[in-house]
């Protein structure tokens, strides 16, 4: 069922009678100075700006949290204090939320430091584990910090840089950025970068009462490359976004011509709503001034699919550059062959446009990366994805839609979420400004768009829950009682504390109360289960369910328990895995040609066996995914040997998605390849599985 946008756009006046136009370029008066400026500035030598230097002054005495526009230099603070650390001969490690952007991070600090110094620990990747730079995914380094807390040992760190800090407030991922700013031993340094933290003071008072050691907080509110906000008119003009002059709440007031539009009784629009804009012609009007390369925010993958086939008339004026673009391409594609075929190839090729969104193979949306990077492509069709930190900027942002699909509805754009879109806009060392372009719509409100434009950064807030792996890994290294202490650091509890609304607050989600209950919650239902002894201690069964670092980690430690899963089929171990990795509800209903016996029995003996404890935990008020046969299938066919097409027509989802699928189930097989102690043919079937699993097109070619 699709879902259904707020009513934040409706107009409540009489209706507005809509009339079409064509496109003709054009551009107000107003805009003749603006575009003037833009250009390409002359090379210059690198000079740090002050508030480099201040980072890298304080990080030397204490922790430090940095804040920053995208493109203001704050990789560069990271590279010097790195550097500082390795000459020394200690060691660093660099955490991003991303495993592109560890990779990312990964060529460019082999590039500084040289290859044979740094190695990469993202799940996917595993080269260079003991060297001194270690580029790695944030849950590697809380799942190292397990580790050493476990063995009685610190981190073999003397630094940690975590990159993207406000991802301390994601819904999903936030806890471990959480968990790891509270386990980090206070005797390792910590750096961290954000473009988007509303109150950043706020987190450096947290974590200096539960580091015993301030942290600094240096703040660069400048951009490298200003920002100017424009507005598309139907009829292919260009206006300001916003006037002059501030309105009384000190914010700016739209452009009059703008205003005027949107309160005119007839308003000229570009198609019906059902309809995609033309975007062949809006390109014809950014090219003619100069505002391409640009990234069109869209509301679906479908959008951005069919807008590439809107760009036909988008042909290359300068032959040179047609040919640098197919070769660059072929270039690129020939590393993998699957790519070679890719249906939108052409578009590519032909009208220097691309698709990229969560829907595209990881490897097809790098490449579409490199070429924007290297200034071969005039847009990319994008969903508001491409804005988590990705390295992708663009002259233009362009903005069809004011509002993002959060996973469950739409909802209208927060500060953070517009300043980490339109961060992209603007490329330092190739423009003097860079753009964000309002295009009027069904779900566009240009008046709110106008309010973000000089919104501040919204405040982080804490995201910390319980889940069992947390439980049975704390209670590796700590008893119950120190657990509460630990869970007394969380950043709700501060916020509680602090904030002189305890009563109020005292019932958050997140908060030390909630917290502690909710552990107790836990562990009493460990116990009951022998996964823990009454006095808080691991059984063997709970030391070995600690290593599986995975969403459903007691489920599958139940199909261990149980002898349920196929522990000498590769195959069929990876279609058990994907079966418990899979968050999809898809139609089961499956071809029988598509269900080999030893499938079908195998999964149906794990879904019928696992029954009992499912509905236990259920009753005990915790969530369950329900195991499907689609996916199992899917990764048994895939493991088998069968061609991508057909696996494609087998899982009935884009290949995309597909290859998600298939990464994190390799992820929670490398976790059962961690059990060999206890489980020795179970890991050595695992490793065989991740082997079937991770090949063309699924993994990518990370050479030059």
């Amino acid at each position: 069922m699709r879902p259904r946008r707020p009513a934040t756009y409706k107009d409540k006046r009489p209706r507005i009678r809509e009339t079409h136009v064509d496109i003709t370029p054009g551009a107000d008066k107003r805009l003749e100075k603006v575009f003037a400026a833009i250009g390409v500035p002359a090379p210059e030598p690198f000079k740090p700006d002050p508030f480099q230097l201040k980072a890298l002054t304080a990080i030397q005495q204490s922790d430090c949290l940095v804040t920053a526009p995208t493109g203001a230099g704050k990789t560069w603070i990271a590279e010097q204090a790195i550097a500082r650390i390795h000459n020394r001969g200690g060691k660093s490690w660099y955490a991003s939320p991303l495993k592109a952007l560890s990779n990312s991070k990964y060529a460019e600090f082999s590039s500084l430091f040289g290859a044979e110094h740094v190695g990469i620990l993202t799940g996917d990747r595993k080269e260079n584990p003991d060297a001194p730079i270690i580029v790695g995914t944030t849950e590697i380094l809380r799942n190292q910090l397990y580790d050493s807390m476990h063995q009685g040992k610190t981190l073999s760190a003397d630094f940690v840089v975590l990159d993207e800090a406000h991802f301390l407030g994601d819904k999903d991922r936030g806890v471990v950025w959480e968990e790891i700013m509270i386990y980090l031993p206070t005797r390792i340094p910590l750096l961290l970068l954000s473009a988007t933290i509303g109150n950043a003071p706020q987190v450096a008072q947290w974590l200096s009462s539960i580091r015993s050691q301030k942290c600094k907080v240096i703040q660069e509110h400048k951009r490298p490359v200003p920002l100017f906000p424009l507005f598309f008119h139907p009829s292919g003009t260009l206006y300001p976004l916003l006037s002059d002059g501030g309105n009384a709440s000190g914010g700016k007031r739209l452009y009059k011509k703008v205003d005027q539009y949107l309160k005119g009784k007839t308003r000229s629009v570009f198609t019906s709503p059902r309809q995609l804009p033309p975007f062949g012609a809006i390109l014809e009007v950014l090219k003619k001034y100069n505002l391409l390369p640009a990234i069109f925010f869209l509301k679906s993958r479908a959008d951005c699919d069919r807008a590439i086939e809107y760009c036909t008339q988008n042909r290359s004026r300068n032959p040179r550059h047609e040919k640098d673009l197919r070769d660059r391409v072929e270039a690129l594609l020939g590393r993998n062959p699957h790519l070679s075929h890719h249906r939108q190839r052409r578009c590519l090729e032909r009208f220097a446009v691309g698709a990229h969104h969560s829907g595209q193979l990881p490897a097809w949306k790098l490449v579409l990366e490199t070429l924007m990077t290297e200034g071969l492509l005039d847009a990319v069709f994008a969903t508001s994805t491409v804005a988590a930190g990705v390295n992708f900027p663009a002259r233009t942002m362009v903005f069809f839609n004011s509002d993002r699909f959060n996973g469950s509805e739409f909802q209208p754009l927060n500060p953070t979420e517009f300043h980490q879109m339109t961060g992209r806009a603007g490329r330092r060392g190739k423009d003097h400004i860079g753009f964000a372009m309002a295009v009027p719509g069904k779900f566009m409100d240009p008046r709110l768009v106008a309010r973000l434009i000089n919104a501040p950064p919204s405040h982080v807030e804490s995201q910390i829950r319980i889940n069992f792996s947390m439980v049975l890994n704390l209670l590796l290294s700590h008893t119950p009682d120190q657990i509460e202490d630990l869970l007394e650091k969380s950043f709700a509890t501060y916020l509680i504390h602090t904030s002189g609304k305890r009563k109020k607050r005292a019932k958050d989600p997140h908060s030390h109360t909630v917290l502690w209950q909710e552990f107790l919650r836990h562990l009493n239902f460990l116990i009951e289960n022998e996964y823990v002894a009454p006095d808080g201690k691991l059984e063997e069964d709970g030391r070995w369910a600690s290593r599986l670092r995975i969403d459903q980690p007691l489920m599958v430690a139940e199909g261990f328990r149980q002898e349920l899963l196929p522990t000498t089929d590769p195959a069929l171990l990876a279609a058990a895995m994907a079966a418990f990795v899979n968050e999809r509800e898809p139609d089961d209903r499956i071809d029988k040609k598509f269900l080999p016996k030893k499938l079908t029995k195998t999964f149906h003996a794990i879904r019928r066996g696992l029954r009992p404890f499912s509905r236990q935990m259920q009753a005990r008020g915790f969530s369950i995914v329900p195991l499907f046969l689609r996916p199992a299938a899917t990764l048994y066919h895939w493991a088998a040997g069968q061609s991508w097409e057909d696996v494609l027509a087998v899982s009935e989802i884009e290949e995309g998605d597909l290859a998600m699928l298939i990464l994190r189930t390799a992820d929670n097989l490398r976790h059962i390849k961690s059990l060999a102690p206890v489980f020795p043919e179970a890991a050595e079937t695992a490793g065989s599985a991740i082997e079937l699993i991770l090949r063309d097109p699924v993994i990518m070619d990370y050479g030059d």
